[in-house]
């Protein structure tokens, strides 16, 4: 049985973007505590830490200093700081108080999940609330103010070691790769609905890195109504066989979940079945392994998908039924999805033969051919 370990405080969900966000922080809530209901904490290879905040040259391997400064203040309530300049204000990244320390948190959680693995004190850390992807160097960007992901592969390659990365958000992990994006010291991969229907409008198939990193930047962009079997076979045709012949030492992998047919700000087509083959898959490509939260803003889907990943890493399997107390609280009945969506079988057609195209060119692009 592997050790892992489970980085969690209260803190992550008393802070927010708010109610009427899509990113509500009641996600993580819901996932501590259906994780709990079922005793998934009881078992001996299991730890849950409370990590610690970030240092302020933490939050610099990847954040400019004037950032830093800038979120800071902005957290405070200060209206001097010009917001938008930074990416604040209406829409994806409103201001909201504490956010310096709720954010940071997450990037703490992260960081403190990679120097357990670096210091080989557990095989597995789980920092639900981390995968902050698209946060730039000096700006916030699609819901992410600090990019935890960026910030802890900063850390470790500091260590000599070397990473890959694999993001299955829907939304292609932008900030990791252009973070990496010149050096052969990390392995970027995101799989995600075409930047051509969604944010941020990138991560397409020749975006494949410069100067030492290139070719170390992979991209498979798919089209919407990508369903479980598609969206596998495309999975194990470039992933696997790409990190094996990387050798990382450590896999970080960003979890978002929102690829979920009833997510309602995408349209790719998985339920919790492909979720739990994902994340089986993932937990075979490396001895050491720091897994990421991310998106999903189906409430009821990301507790669950994240149940049935947290079931994977330690080595449980959960009944079907939803425990009792979570049902009154939250409604639902079970675990896994019980429905699937209905897709016309010309569009399954027209998707898979978009999906081979793809999976064709990403795999003579980077020599798997």
């Amino acid at each position: 049985m592997r050790k892992i370990d489970f980085l969690h405080s209260p803190q992550f969900w008393q802070q927010g973007f708010g109610p009427t966000h899509p990113l509500r922080q009641e996600r993580l809530q819901r996932t501590y505590e259906l994780l709990d209901e079922l005793g998934a904490f009881d078992p001996e290879n299991v730890q849950v830490i409370t990590p610690p905040p970030p240092g302020e040259e933490e939050l610099a391997l990847f954040h400019t200093k004037e950032y830093i400064n800038a979120v800071r203040s902005l957290s405070m309530g200060e209206t001097h700081i010009p917001s938008a300049r930074y990416g604040f204000g209406p829409g994806d990244n409103p201001i909201f108080p504490g956010m310096f320390e709720s954010s940071g948190l997450k990037v703490g959680s992260t960081l403190w999940g990679a120097k357990l693995l670096a210091n080989r004190e557990c095989e597995v850390a789980f920092s639900y609330s981390g995968g902050l992807h698209h946060a730039g160097p000096d700006f916030a960007s699609g819901f992410c103010i600090f990019n935890d992901a960026a910030v802890a592969i900063h850390w470790l390659i500091n260590q000599g070691l070397r990473i890959a990365y694999v993001d299955i958000d829907v939304h292609h992990g932008d900030g990791v790769q252009n973070a990496f994006y010149s050096t052969d010291e990390v392995l970027t991969i995101s799989l995600h609905q075409s930047g051509r229907t969604l944010f941020p409008g990138t991560g397409f198939i020749d975006e494949i890195g410069v100067d030492e990193g290139e070719g170390y930047s992979v991209n498979v962009p798919l089209p919407p109504y990508t369903d479980d079997d598609i969206y596998l076979w495309a999975f194990h045709q470039i992933v696997p066989p790409l990190v094996e012949r990387f050798e990382p030492d450590i896999l970080v992998t960003q979890l978002g979940v929102d690829t979920h047919y009833l997510d309602p700000l995408a349209r790719l087509a998985l339920t919790t079945r492909g979720h739990k083959l994902l994340f089986e898959e993932l937990s075979c490509l490396a001895s050491r392994w720091l897994a990421l939260g991310g998106g999903g803003y189906d409430i009821d889907v990301v507790p669950r998908s994240w149940t049935l990943a947290f079931g994977i890493m330690s080595g449980q399997s959960f009944p079907e039924e939803l425990p009792p107390d979570y049902q009154a609280k939250y409604g639902g009945k079970w675990l896994e999805d019980h429905r699937a969506p209905q897709i016309d079988e010309n569009v399954k057609w027209l998707t898979r033969r978009s999906v081979e195209e793809v999976v064709s060119h990403v795999r003579e692009l980077h020599g798997l051919a």
